[in-house]
């Protein structure tokens, strides 16, 4: 994958880059969005400890799919205020590798049920060999 982020434009606000090139052939992931949300139903208050949250289940939705964080080539995520900004921020660079990839962080009204402060999904890509349908090729 090749992180673009040309010099001719403003360099991006925090860890992420302006586009990810993925070539042909690679197979795709696109993940939902991912909540702060345990398996044993567990909610964190805390903004940063559910993003922490999200992008472990994120890594579990990768891993199913034979891929990691530095797969992602694009992150788009959700958080319910301005005050939560700075730990997303702060869970997603403890999760993604450098160079990061592509990203958006939107403001949103909330979510489905108000105890989530968080939403985050990804696309990832990998360039490994297999053909159509998942076999090895």
């Amino acid at each position: 994958m090749r992180r673009i982020t040309p010099d001719t434009i403003r360099p991006p606000f925090a860890n992420y880059a302006h586009a990810v090139e993925v070539p042909p052939g690679a197979r795709l992931v696109f993940a939902s969005g991912q909540l702060g949300i345990a398996k044993d139903e567990h909610v964190p208050e805390d903004a940063g400890a559910q993003a922490d949250l999200c992008f472990s289940n994120i890594a579990a939705v990768l891993a199913a799919a034979d891929m990691g964080p530095a797969d992602i080539v694009r992150i788009d995520a959700f958080v319910s205020d301005r005050a939560y900004l700075k730990p997303y921020m702060e869970a997603r660079d403890r999760f993604v590798p450098s160079p990061a990839p592509a990203s958006t962080l939107m403001i949103v009204s909330g979510f489905a049920r108000e105890v989530f402060k968080v939403e985050i999904e990804v696309i990832a890509a990998k360039m490994d060999g297999r053909g159509e349908g998942g076999e090895a090729a």
